[in-house]
């Protein structure tokens, strides 16, 4: 099944733009800058109304006071409306490490939807439900030549011992994560294409976002 058609089982039209952001008090939201690009570009391409001042005002209101960390959810509607929910961020213990399955369902890596972060969410949904929660904390997606492309919610990067941490190329199909951007805009991390079965042989592998950051992971 594509994710054309985990699209359109959805009804697509009415899907909002997403930014997800952690919130500290005293430093503020972490890469601000990057999250409001991005969001900012695929209203753009994509045909949203996007009024940058009604954005920070949502924004501010929203951790308004607030002297806890906050993982803040960002919505914007086609028609220029916001808004955003906010709970607790919640660190993952130091010495974590997430177990990560491999999924049966594949992208389509001609959708170019793929490459905005968006509330359309079924194929990594049905993704996460092909693996009980005490088997993944992530699960991988491949796209229909195998190439690896992403987790249902993190970008990969793997270690294979010969250069900076490679991610799959974006024209595999999958979101430009604002970690991954940062890492490759650093010279931390490389496109590359691999396969499942070349993951097998890294050195080390991680999943991360702007939320959590790099999280040290193993294959299930």
């Amino acid at each position: 099944m594509s994710v054309e058609s985990a699209l359109r089982d959805g009804n697509g039209a009415g899907f909002e733009l997403i930014e997800t952001m952690r919130w500290e008090p005293g430093s503020g939201f972490l890469r601000f800058e990057r999250h409001l690009a991005r969001l900012y570009a695929s209203a753009a391409e994509l045909g949203f109304a996007c009024d940058p001042e009604r954005i920070g005002e949502v924004l501010s209101n929203a951790v308004n006071g607030q002297l806890i960390a906050l993982r803040v959810r960002l919505a914007l509607q086609r028609s220029g409306e916001a808004a955003a929910a906010v709970q607790p961020y919640e660190p993952l213990p130091a010495d974590k490490v997430w177990r990560l399955q491999l999924a049966r369902i594949r992208l389509d890596s001609g959708n170019m939807l793929l490459r905005h972060k968006t509330s359309l969410r079924q194929v990594y949904t049905q993704a996460r439900a092909e693996y009980l929660a005490t088997r993944a904390e992530e699960v991988l997606l491949a796209n229909e030549r195998g190439e690896l492309c992403e987790g249902t919610i993190t970008n990969l990067f793997a270690d294979f011992g010969d250069g900076p941490l490679a991610t799959p190329r974006l024209d595999c199909g999958l979101l430009p994560g604002i970690l991954r951007g940062e890492l490759l805009d650093e010279g931390r991390a490389v496109e590359a294409i691999y396969s499942f079965d070349d993951l097998k042989a890294a050195k080390a592998i991680f999943v991360g976002n702007s939320l959590r950051g790099l999280i040290p992971a193993r294959l299930g």
